[in-house]
């Protein structure tokens, strides 16, 4: 659950802190919420940041179904790689990297290269 949390907020492009002010928590339980071991919100909560990410609450609590409430899923690979993502940090750069356009991704991918991976 707390991949798919990240995922809703990063795709509607809300920081911590945005989701736990429109969510009427502290940005620590959003950050809780996101960590792997972390606590896990309450359905009242869940439902908040169903809507507020616009996110479908199946999606969100179960990770079955569509993620979005229009119709259009996550990126495939978000929702069959999440599991596969080792730490927070590969996480946050997994989902920034989608985030950008095919061109940035090869530019993005280039400067991993050259850092020796």
């Amino acid at each position: 659950m707390s991949d798919r949390i990240r995922a809703a907020r990063t795709r509607a492009g809300l920081s911590q802190s945005q989701l736990a002010k429109e969510a009427g928590v502290k940005r620590s339980a959003v950050a809780q919420w996101e960590c792997p071991k972390g606590t896990t919100p309450c359905v009242s909560h869940l439902a908040q940041i169903a809507v507020i990410t616009r996110v479908r609450f199946e999606w969100l609590a179960t990770g079955r179904g569509l993620s979005s409430t229009d119709g259009e899923g996550l990126d495939a690979a978000v929702q069959m790689n999440a599991d596969h993502v080792q730490n927070e940090l590969e996480g946050t750069i997994l989902s920034l990297i989608r985030r950008l356009s095919p061109r940035k991704r090869k530019m993005a991918q280039a400067i991993i290269e050259m850092l020796g991976v």
